[in-house]
């Protein structure tokens, strides 16, 4: 078997309300999803959802090798671009296409990629995320209410803005979870993308758990600071997750060392190895590891083989507009199918059809950091755009 052709797509998440964090929104809920296809000569094809950036020059590195040695490629797709960087958007791209070699190794086996990983349980735990933090009262409590529906005991939400609000916020998210279990208490979790200083960190942290006993907070400071998160998790009850924004175990390494991270979180756009890594660095540290992303299929495979998953995020219920992909939601978990590979189908006349839908690359939302992140001074007022509020100092 050999690798004789990549193809791109790019498909659209269509949420239907507003979602975003502190850093930006999509007001009309619409969000580009690139599709990597990889192809070979004996007619399988694997599929990965992520990045196609410098496609071309990564598809050198696989082009006319065999699909099934998946690490070995993975490695030479790194070296083939270590020059400019394996950072950012380019490593998504080696990751998409990892992702989709893996999905044709289980295919030619035979078997669910989670099942040739060595995994032994199809289910993998759930939180909620609904990337809330637009949403109104009403809108909020409605989205929550069907995860809790789908058996879900746990919830991100996207603050970090206002510590009233989250408040407020997190109160409302804790009744609804609390009365769907029957009086159980939910686990919480705050997710602020970056936007506080160490010392916002640990002020604002501190007065929600007066409130609140939370499971974790999620990037609070930037993803590089090593000494910021150390000294946030000092300061707090809270566990400290992070992690989805670095690429490369020489990333996670130096936070993990210092002991600055206590939930040891991975992006499913960097694909299928290189979480299998960190989940192997992090448990030599005794540390769990979580999973991010809007459809992180390809990690969630992984999760059910390696012994420290914690859980995983659950973002939108339905997939992108000609993406199908064999697993439910039940009970607080996802429960992944027996077809063989990922279970990820695309359809390519649905994706063509909904090309109208497809936001400009360079449209808003919180991909894009806004200028006074981190340099804030007072409470977000309300009504307040939320692309330019401020925060206690």
């Amino acid at each position: 078997m050999r690798i004789t052709g990549l193809r791109t797509l790019t498909t659209v998440q269509d949420w239907g309300r507003p979602v975003g964090d502190a850093n930006g929104v999509y007001a009309d809920g619409l969000v580009r999803v690139p599709v990597v296809v990889v192809e070979t000569d004996t007619g399988l094809t694997g599929v990965g959802l992520g990045p196609h950036v410098e496609a071309d020059a990564v598809f050198a590195a696989i082009e006319g090798e065999d699909p099934r040695s998946v690490t070995a490629l993975y490695d030479r797709m790194l070296r083939r671009v270590f020059k400019a960087g394996h950072s950012g958007a380019v490593f998504g791209t080696i990751g998409a296409v990892d992702t989709a070699l893996w999905d044709i190794k289980a295919q030619a086996a035979g078997e669910p990629l989670w099942r040739l990983l060595g995994g032994r349980d199809r289910r993998v735990p759930a939180y909620a995320s609904g990337l809330c933090v637009a949403l109104t009262d009403d809108e909020l409590v409605a989205v929550y209410r069907e995860y809790a529906a789908h058996g879900v005991r746990a919830a991100k939400l996207k603050g970090g803005l206002d510590v009233d609000r989250d408040r407020h916020r997190l109160t409302l998210v804790r009744d609804v979870l609390t009365e769907a279990g029957r009086g159980a208490r939910p686990s919480l979790m705050l997710d602020v993308n970056e936007t506080w200083t160490r010392k916002q960190a640990v002020r604002y942290v501190s007065e929600l758990e007066r409130s609140f006993d939370l499971t974790w907070v999620e990037e609070p400071v930037r993803r590089w600071d090593v000494e910021g998160h150390a000294a946030v998790g000092r300061g707090i009850r809270a566990s400290v997750a992070t992690g989805e924004n670095l690429t490369g175990l020489e990333q996670h390494r130096p936070l993990i060392a210092a002991g600055a991270v206590d939930v040891v979180q991975t992006a499913a756009v960097w694909g299928v190895t290189h979480f299998l890594r960190v989940a192997a660095l992090a448990h030599a540290h005794d540390l769990p590891v979580s999973p991010i992303g809007t459809s992180p299929v390809g990690l969630l495979h992984a999760a059910a083989s390696v012994p420290n998953h914690l859980v995983s995020e659950l973002q939108d219920l339905r997939p992108a507009v000609g993406v199908e992909i064999d697993l439910a939601v039940a009970d607080g978990a996802y429960v992944l199918g027996e077809a063989p590979g990922l279970g990820l189908r695309i359809d390519e006349e649905k994706i063509a059809a909904a090309g109208h839908l497809l936001p400009g690359e360079l449209s808003g939302g919180p991909h894009i950091r806004p200028e006074r992140a981190g340099h804030r001074l007072h409470a977000v007022e309300s009504g307040q755009d939320v692309e330019s509020p401020v925060l206690n100092a």
